[in-house]
């Protein structure tokens, strides 16, 4: 059967033989992320394993909207072909997207202004005609917090926390992101040969809005002078400081990491712009620091921005086995009758916590955390 064709049910409409259930849906929304293509894997699986039908909707919420999702792929059959060796591969076959919150979806009016209208009730009807018993949406802090709201609403909900910025409370960790720390220490080991072969200052942006996970774990590992993260407001004349330290004592170039979110103690966070529907756009921090170290100290500063090249790219093992887990552990929540909840990682088990706790506020890094002590101790600055 083709991808794009109805599904239907090899089961009699009778009563479902797990939790209820005779077919999910399982989107991904938000930022992609390396591991997500890892899940959807283990969810047909595990789902089909059950008996269930499975079907996937393209671009978070956006292929239910569609006025015939099945024909012109807005909605697609999940079968054990679709998801073959895909476990491996970055992004994520269902598409994804930022720009598509169903409770703000952005609008264009006539006169070719732009406003918010809520379709949620509209999407509601979706699932009902479709005939989809339950969602596993896949994604970070907005898209939970979108799938919190449905729950709310009567569907029934588990969410898959992914985000490479490793800030949604309730887990240990979230997929994606040991594979964006990898890349970005592979990048700092690049970066300190051409640094220290012509005596440079490098400045290089990482991802992280509100939250410093990747660049102080990126920073530490990849053996950074100086650490910018935004829970930690940062004084440049410290930061110039250190890198004068550094060539005083014969070291003649610095490794400075700073996360996107990054901001002075006298100033604000470096935004290009915001669109209707979308949060906040960040960028230029590393560019900003660059210019200020290199009339600071006179010597010579470049910026390199690793930006989306944090989200590409194949899955590290860890970020495979644990996408797999929670793929399994969402399946497993539904067919046991649980709603509303998230998978966590609490090692050695995965575990399920409300969507709206994990929601509610965003995890920081905690300033005494063992991570930060022992790059304080190592010598890294944090510019305070």
């Amino acid at each position: 059967m083709a991808a794009t064709t109805r599904p239907a049910s090899s089961r009699t409409r009778g009563a479902a033989p797990h939790g209820g259930i005779r077919r999910i849906a399982i989107n991904t929304g938000g930022g992609d992320a390396p591991g997500l293509n890892a899940v959807i894997r283990s969810v047909v699986l595990c789902a089909l394993n059950r008996g269930w039908d499975v079907v996937g909707i393209r671009d978070g919420y956006n292929g239910l909207l569609e006025k015939d999702a099945y024909e012109s792929g807005g909605l697609r059959r999940m079968t054990r072909d679709t998801v073959r060796g895909i476990t491996h591969l970055g992004g994520t076959i269902l598409g994804t997207t930022n720009k598509g919150n169903p409770l703000h979806y952005p609008v264009q009016k006539k006169d070719g202004t732009w406003i918010e209208v809520d379709r949620s009730d509209e999407i509601l009807r979706a699932f009902a005609r479709h005939r989809i018993d339950a969602l596993v949406a896949i994604g970070g802090d907005g898209s939970l917090s979108i799938a919190n709201e449905f729950a709310k609403k009567g569907l029934r909900v588990i969410g898959v926390p992914k985000t490479i910025d490793n800030d949604l409370d309730g887990t240990v960790v979230t997929f994606g992101f040991d594979s964006a720390v990898s890349f970005a220490t592979e990048c700092l080991d690049r970066l300190h040969s051409t640094a220290q072969a012509h005596g440079r200052i490098m400045v290089v942006e990482v991802m992280g809005r509100y939250a410093g996970w990747i660049a102080l774990s990126a920073g530490v590992a990849g053996t950074a002078d100086v650490i910018l993260m935004p829970e930690i407001p940062y004084d440049i004349e410290k930061v110039a400081a250190k890198t004068i330290a550094r060539v005083k004592t014969g070291r003649k170039f610095s490794i400075i990491v700073v996360a996107e979110g990054a901001m002075p103690i006298d100033g604000a966070r470096s935004i290009i712009g915001k669109n209707i529907g979308q949060a906040e756009r960040l960028g230029g921090a590393a560019e900003r620091i660059a210019k200020q170290l290199e009339q600071m100290t006179g010597q010579e500063a470049r910026h390199v921005v690793l930006g989306h090249l944090q989200r590409g790219g194949s899955p590290t093992n860890n970020d495979r086995l644990l996408s797999l887990r929670f793929g399994a552990a969402a399946v497993r929540a539904l067919d046991a009758g649980q709603t509303g909840m998230m998978v966590a990682l609490d090692p050695p088990t995965v575990r399920y916590v409300p969507l709206a706790k994990a929601t509610k506020r965003m995890k920081v890094v905690p300033l005494d955390c063992d991570t930060v002590l022992a790059a304080r101790d190592l010598g890294i600055s944090f510019g305070d």
